[in-house]
């Protein structure tokens, strides 16, 4: 009986404090059911070292070489176009000093032989882009694009507030004989009619980049100059949007090649083929921005990609 008395005596105790704190309890309890749920299903995230998601969960079936392959072809990325005398004038004209270019990109004062045909009298018929020569290549683009005249310059964002030299693209121009604003839209290099002006506005305003929120057709950066320069020759040149998208989307992906991976393990995990997407579809806000690259970062998490090498660099020369 004394041993009933006392049972009796610690349920008491045990339905009073339950009674008392039954909601401290509850919650307790859901916190680690939910912490249980997240650590089941979430699989697509690993808890790294110090705090760091890994989007390569041992379930994941995706190759990574072979989707890197995809974007960042170990062959590079060629393209035919007339590029005729365009690095010859372009250095006649102040736009681009040669010594400045070649210390700029192979840190020597002449350029090697593989950049030097597209200064000479070789008169090249195709373009060819690597992940050797992606630095090179926003550099060029970014002087043709700065200095072919243009509506979009002339007219839009970049003049308004009168602020036009203050930008990445022009103010961080050192490659030149000649100061940025002094060849700012002055060079007819590709000739655009009004129709055609017409096109490269709309093709411009919609790519983007994932070094910031703007589109081409507000061209404040060294990235985004040198897409403009290159939609106006190809629009100059008579191809189609759809081949114009293309091409930027590739000098893009070489330009930010970790940023065009990820977004292609995206489609990949959600049943997509990146290779079968609209280049137009990649190259938008959604994407391309920085904005819409940040949200895609933030559902695959950090991902190691191999053989992965340099890209086009920063913002600026």
């Amino acid at each position: 009986m004394k041993y009933q008395s006392k049972s009796k005596s610690k349920t008491k105790k045990v339905l009073k404090f339950v009674k008392k704190h039954g909601f401290l309890i509850l919650l307790c309890f859901n916190i680690a059911m939910a912490s249980f749920v997240a650590g089941v299903f979430v699989d697509q995230k690993v808890v790294g070292k110090r705090g760091t998601t890994v989007a390569n969960s041992p379930k994941s079936d995706i190759d990574l070489t072979k989707l890197q392959e995809k974007v960042l072809s170990a062959s590079g990325y060629t393209f035919k176009i007339k590029w005729g005398d365009l690095g010859q004038r372009m250095i006649q004209d102040g736009v681009i000093d040669e010594k400045k270019l070649a210390q700029a990109v192979s840190g020597q004062d002449q350029l090697p032989p593989e950049f030097k045909k597209y200064f000479d009298s070789s008169d090249p018929q195709q373009i060819e882009l690597t992940q050797a020569n992606a630095h090179f290549w926003v550099d060029v683009l970014w002087g043709l694009g700065l200095a072919n005249k243009s509506v979009i310059l002339d007219k839009g964002p970049m003049v308004e507030g009168g602020k036009a030299a203050n930008f990445a693209s022009t103010g961080g121009w050192t490659l030149g004989r000649k100061q940025p604003m002094q060849v700012y839209s002055k060079f007819s290099y590709t000739n655009l009619t009004p129709e055609q002006e017409s096109i490269v506005q709309e093709i411009a305003g919609n790519i983007y980049r994932p070094c910031c929120g703007n589109s081409t057709a507000f061209p404040d950066c060294n990235h985004g100059m040198a897409a403009l320069g290159l939609v106006e020759l190809m629009v100059s040149q008579g191809f189609s949007k759809e081949d114009i998208y293309k091409t930027i989307l590739a000098f893009n992906a070489y330009w930010f090649p970790k940023t065009y991976l990820d977004i292609s393990y995206h489609f990949a995990k959600n049943g997509k083929d990146y290779t079968k997407v609209s280049a137009q579809e990649i190259l938008s806000k959604t994407f391309s921005s920085a904005m819409g690259y940040s949200a895609i970062k933030n559902q695959v998490g950090t991902i190691e990609w191999p053989l992965l090498k340099q890209s086009g660099g920063g913002c600026g020369a």
